[in-house]
C-alpha cells in the first residue's frame, strides 16, 4: 500500500481518516476500528499483514515499524442527528480555520487545497460542541473517501485551531457511498475530554436524510511544530 502525497493531513503524514479507510478495506466486516500508532508515511511502500485466519484483523507496517492496526469494532452511541443542507452551508461560513488552521494543507479540511484536489470540508458550529459541513462529491467516492469525510469534523467539534490534535483511533461503519453531485451533510459532535484525549463522533447523511456512515473517534492533542519528528 502506498499513501500518495495528495492524501496528507499534517505535512508529511497521511490523513488519518483516509489511511484508516484504506486499511479498513482489507478487513471484510461491517464495522472496523483502526488505531494509528505513528504518522503514516507518504509515497512509501507499506506492507499489510492479516493477523487471523478469518481476515478480521490487519496491520500496516513501514518496515518493522507498526503504523496502524485494524480489527472488528462496534459503535455504541446513536448517530448524531442531521441538520438541513442549508444550515450546514451557513455553518461553513463560520468555519474557524481561515486564520489559524494547524494543518492548512489537510486533504479533508485544509483551506489551502484547490477545489477538486482536497475535500475542502468546512465544519462550522451549529450548537454547543456540534459542527456541520456540506459535502457535494464531484463523483462517486471510494469508501476510504467516506472515511476521510467522517474524520476531520470530529476534531473540529473541539477547538482544534486553538488546541491542535490528530486522529488516534477511529471506529467507522459505512453503509453506503453518496452519489456524484449529491448534497450531503457531515456532522461532528464533541463527546468528552480526558487530558490530551478527546472523544468525538461523526455522521454522514445523504440528500434524502439517509445515514450513509458514522464513526466514533479518539483525538490526541499534539504540538504541530514537532508532530511526526
Amino acid at each position: 500500500m502506498i499513501i500518495e502525497r495528495r492524501f496528507h493531513g499534517p505535512e508529511g503524514s497521511g490523513n488519518g481518516g483516509y489511511v484508516a479507510g484504506r486499511l479498513a478495506g482489507r478487513v471484510p466486516i461491517d464495522t472496523v476500528t483502526v488505531t494509528l500508532r505513528r504518522p503514516p508515511p507518504l509515497e512509501t511502500e507499506l506492507a499489510v499483514t492479516v493477523e487471523d485466519e478469518r481476515g478480521h484483523s490487519a496491520r500496516l507496517w513501514d518496515g518493522e515499524r507498526l503504523v496502524a492496526e485494524a480489527l472488528a469494532g462496534a459503535i455504541v452511541v446513536p448517530p448524531i442527528a442531521a441538520v438541513p443542507f442549508e444550515e450546514a452551508l451557513k455553518a461553513a461560513e463560520k468555519y474557524r480555520s481561515a486564520e489559524n488552521h494547524p494543518f492548512p494543507g489537510c486533504f479533508v479540511c485544509g483551506p489551502e487545497r484547490e477545489p477538486g484536489d482536497g475535500l475542502r470540508l468546512e465544519p462550522g458550529p451549529v450548537a454547543e460542541g456540534t459542527v456541520a459541513a456540506p459535502w457535494v462529491p464531484e463523483r462517486v467516492p471510494e469508501r476510504e473517501l467516506v472515511w476521510a469525510a467522517l474524520d476531520c469534523p470530529g476534531g473540529w467539534s473541539f477547538d482544534v485551531a486553538g488546541r491542535p490534535a490528530v486522529l488516534g483511533t477511529m471506529t467507522a461503519q459505512v453503509m453506503e457511498v453518496p452519489e456524484a453531485g449529491e448534497r450531503c451533510v457531515v456532522m461532528g459532535l464533541a463527546r468528552s475530554r480526558e487530558g490530551r484525549k478527546m472523544h468525538a463522533a461523526t455522521a454522514l447523511y445523504g440528500a434524502d436524510g439517509r445515514l450513509l456512515g458514522r464513526a466514533e473517534q479518539i483525538w490526541i492533542e499534539v504540538d504541530p511544530q514537532t508532530f511526526g519528528r
